[in-house]
């Protein structure tokens, strides 16, 4: 299958998703330079999200691949993202509570996906073959825990000493959007769930 410029983009989002948490883990560079650097390639990498919808839409170049490819890309980049984030981290022992923390957000965030992904599944094998797109609530929460990794990634470095204030601020508006989110979804296509 020919790939369009849409669907190139996406391909490159997973494609930069362990390199971002390289980044992120890798102990080897000064923090400062790890997070800077870490935090540019996410920065770049989301922004494909929007690119590659803007191009879709524009041009007409919309497909049920990129429908099914683009909410799975932007679940790697953010559960990625995190556990890599929960993992560097987690070798301090006074972050003992924002690990934890974390751990509990990202929990929610992937039952989140998976009952989400598994909805679309549904749909897709139902009697109508329908592709459940990315809608409004999905979209908010995508931007939610976007903004969310870029202060997880960066704090540490922008404003040390600061105890997570904005990471934890930013985790709680995850938590609330993913949540939110995942139940309009099933409330909007309940209809699925009957058959």
């Amino acid at each position: 299958m020919k790939l369009n410029l849409p669907n190139k983009l996406t391909v490159f989002r997973i494609a930069m998703v362990p390199v971002c948490m390289f980044f992120i883990v890798f102990t080897g560079i000064p923090d400062l330079w790890a997070r800077i650097v870490a935090a540019a390639i996410f920065i770049v990498t989301a922004a494909t999200d929007m690119l590659d919808g803007m191009i879709a839409r524009k041009y007409n170049l919309v497909t049920d691949f990129g429908k099914f490819l683009d909410p799975v890309a932007d679940k790697m980049l953010i559960i990625g993202t995190m556990l890599a984030l929960i993992i560097r981290n987690g070798t301090a022992a006074d972050n003992t509570v924002f690990v934890h923390v974390m751990i509990w957000v990202l929990f929610v965030v992937v039952v989140r996906e998976l009952a989400v992904t598994s909805l679309r599944m549904i749909a897709a094998a139902s009697s109508e073959k329908a592709v459940i797109a990315a809608a409004w609530p999905g979209k908010v929460k995508t931007v939610t825990q976007t903004l969310g990794v870029i202060v997880m990634i960066l704090e540490p470095v922008i404003i040390p000493g600061s105890g997570f204030v904005a990471s934890y601020i930013m985790l709680a508006l995850i938590l609330i959007s993913t949540a939110v989110s995942g139940a309009l979804y099933f409330g909007a296509y309940k209809n699925f769930l009957k058959q």
